[in-house]
């Protein structure tokens, strides 16, 4: 395809939505295997379409921005459906297809025996088409369409069990974050529109300068950073930054596979891929960027601590998506936006084989979470064990490994950035060098190596998960997933490996992405102290083995390693002396608590004011009962008059003649 035609394109975000609708309204005519069967089929023909788009848009430099549908016309403004696709996007379509399809075939396996199997292919399907929509859009009100879209549908995937008190609490609270952030989001957009009359990104882009030339009304803030930094906080809600990540940890309630969905390639990478569309503003406000660095610093080194004290399989990998969102978005503030979108690519592929891993592993332990509860599990599940291994080397970033190109050149940019807030940025990400090695293997020693802790312990464990799941009726010995499970961890954990060597050099320092994303390098010189730098893949690993990031890492695997396999008396130590830090942590530095004990009082307080004062004193007491009272007043004394009587009725006419000749007679000059 060497050309971008509407119809193609079309056919990306259409097929899984077809095959949503299908499992969706005929999910019982068709069955669990037609409900699969044209779930899997709708995504994998967008991936084939994708990968085509991608290969015209490298290969021939293919660039498409075309309106689909026009929805109105509000004087100037244009609201319509539309696709742009240029690298930036035929690169995200790729990624979401590929993940998705992965996980639609992990899902065969891993909800096999679940009531609502037909249920939850066409949400994870319904959750593509609205992902793709997203990337996919050329305006903003089509982003905002999808954005909200995954909100929604994210909402029905952690609490797919409905009936589960915990995963009703995590939707709900993923939902009204989410809102918090999408209020400073709508905000961005609607100062876009208000002084640009635009929802074109094209036209948006175009009057940059004039935006950044301007100042809020009545203030002496700079317009284009205010727009900036409300745009921004709509990302921190979807990709879960400080203080609006406190949803993620908790929509681990949800079933595995869209653990690996939203939280890998999806989902949570959307406020990455629109603060780097939305470049070309971005760039106009250095205190936009300074605060996204600060936000990005604080999110990638304390939600990597929070990780350490994790005793749930899933807990550890989502604080540590948490902490790598952290590193895209310091990124970001660097100006380092290919660098941003190159991490969030490589980290989709091997955060996706954790995910789906430790799914694998809660499977093959029959629905035990807990890592203290394993041990000793290479012996049993030999591909879990290898993919979660190749994809932790990944993680924390072994030079070779595609995490090690995406997350050093992090480290590099930061460290040429010339900001004021890019000193605490620097030292955060090295900080989380080590911390993220520590937590990974970790979890990866305790669950694969050591002594085994299963055999006397009752299954499933902590997390109960008998409503949902049968435990397949094994005996207390782990075992290997299915190939369903499988197949996708093999094909997930070659990109962990390899595509990070492959696709540096063009996604940083070539063409790839050079229409998709603008950089003043003038102000922020960071990318180009990176290309300066930059030699070839190979070179970049080589020098890697010498540089501090490789030694921490080192040293955050080999701690691991000597705390938990050789003298796990030392945790043990640290776990009394510490103990202080260790209740903070495990209360996530009491966010939760502040939320709903603060915030959320607030909010009833604040509720009740406005039922009480507002709706029952004004609304009901004043204006309706008021106004009705006040009718009835005036009836009762109009009423006096009104007798039914011929001779009072010319009494008064009398009475009014006179009053109007007296009236005139002394009234006038």
């Amino acid at each position: 395809m060497s050309e971008l035609t509407l119809n193609n394109l079309l056919v990306v975000p259409l097929a899984p939505l077809v095959g949503s609708i299908a499992a969706g309204l005929f999910g019982k005519a068709v069955g669990r295997r037609g409900s699969h069967v044209l779930t899997i089929l709708g995504v994998l023909i967008a991936f084939i379409f994708s990968a085509m788009t991608l290969q015209a848009v490298v290969q021939d430099g293919a660039h498409f921005n075309q309106t689909v549908y026009e929805w109105m016309t509000l004087g100037s403004l244009k609201m319509e459906v539309g696709f742009m696709v240029d690298g930036l996007t035929a690169m995200m379509m790729c990624v979401v297809t590929f993940v998705s399809l992965m996980v639609h075939l992990y899902t065969i396996g891993y909800m096999a025996e679940d009531d609502g199997y037909q249920r939850f292919f066409s949400y994870i399907s319904l959750f593509t088409f609205s992902m793709l929509m997203l990337v996919m859009s050329n305006n903003l009100l089509q982003l905002f369409f999808g954005w909200e879209a995954v909100g929604l549908v994210s909402y029905l995937l952690i609490g797919f069990w409905f009936k589960k008190p915990t995963a009703i609490f995590a939707n709900m609270k993923a939902f009204l974050v989410n809102r918090v952030g999408d209020f400073g989001f709508i905000l961005g957009i609607g100062l876009i529109v208000a002084y640009t009359g635009s929802l074109s990104y094209t036209e948006i882009f175009a009057k940059g300068n004039d935006l950044a030339a301007l100042t809020l009304p009545k203030t002496d803030w700079s317009l284009i950073t205010v727009i900036c930094i409300c745009l921004f906080i709509g990302a921190m809600g979807k990709s879960a930054q400080f203080p609006l990540h406190v949803w993620l940890p908790d929509s681990m309630e949800g079933p595995t596979p869209i653990s690996a969905l939203i939280h890998a390639a999806t989902m949570v990478t959307a406020g990455i891929f629109m603060v780097s569309r939305m470049s070309p503003l971005f760039e106009l406000s250095d205190a936009a960027l300074n605060f996204i660095l600060i936000i990005g610093s604080i999110t990638a080194l304390f939600m990597g601590f929070l990780g350490i004290i994790q005793n749930d399989i899933k807990r550890v990998v989502a604080y540590s998506t948490l902490s790598q969102l952290g590193y895209m978005t310091v990124a970001l503030g660097a100006s380092a936006y290919n660098v941003a979108v190159f991490h969030l690519m490589t980290h989709a592929f091997f955060k996706a084989l954790l995910f789906l891993g430790a799914g694998s592993v809660i499977m093959g332990m029959h629905h035990d979470q807990d890592i203290r509860n394993m041990g000793g599990l290479w012996k049993y599940m030999k591909i879990t064990w290898i993919t979660s291994l190749l994809g932790s080397l990944a993680l924390i970033g072994t030079p070779f490994f595609s995490g090690f190109y995406s997350k050093d050149s992090i480290i590099e940019a930061v460290h040429a950035s010339q900001l004021p807030a890019a000193g605490l940025a620097y030292y955060a990400v090295i900080i989380g060098v080590f911390v993220t090695a520590f937590y990974s293997f970790r979890m990866y020693f305790l669950v694969f190596h050591g002594k085994e802790h299963f055999h006397h312990k009752p299954f499933p464990g902590e997390h109960d998960h008998h409503d949902e799941h049968d435990d397949h009726g094994h005996a207390h010995t782990p075992h290997e997933s299915p190939w369903v499970v499988t197949v996708p961890l093999v094909l997930l954990a070659i990109p962990s490996v390899l595509i990070g060597w492959y696709t540096i050099e063009p996604m940083l320092f070539g063409e790839f992405l050079k229409s998709a994303i603008f950089v003043d390098l003038e102000r922020h010189p960071a990318m180009a102290e990176l290309a300066h730098h930059f030699h070839d893949a190979t070179a970049m690993a080589v020098h890697g083995l010498s540089t501090l990031p490789f030694w921490l890492a080192l040293g955050g695997v080999v701690t691991a390693f000597v705390f938990y396999m050789v003298a796990p008396q030392i945790p043990a130590f640290f776990a009394r002396v510490l103990r202080p830090l260790i209740v903070i942590g495990e209360n996530k530095y009491f966010m939760d608590w502040f939320n709903e004990k603060v915030l959320s009082a607030g909010a009833r307080l604040l509720g009740r004011g406005l039922w009480k004062v507002g709706d029952e004193t004004l609304i009901d007491g004043l204006a309706v009962n008021g106004s009705a009272k006040l009718v009835g007043l005036i009836s009762s004394l109009v009423r006096l008059f009104q007798t039914g009587y011929l001779y009072h009725y010319a009494l008064v006419m009398i009475l009014g003649v006179f009053a109007l000749m007296t009236w005139f007679v002394f009234m006038q000059p």
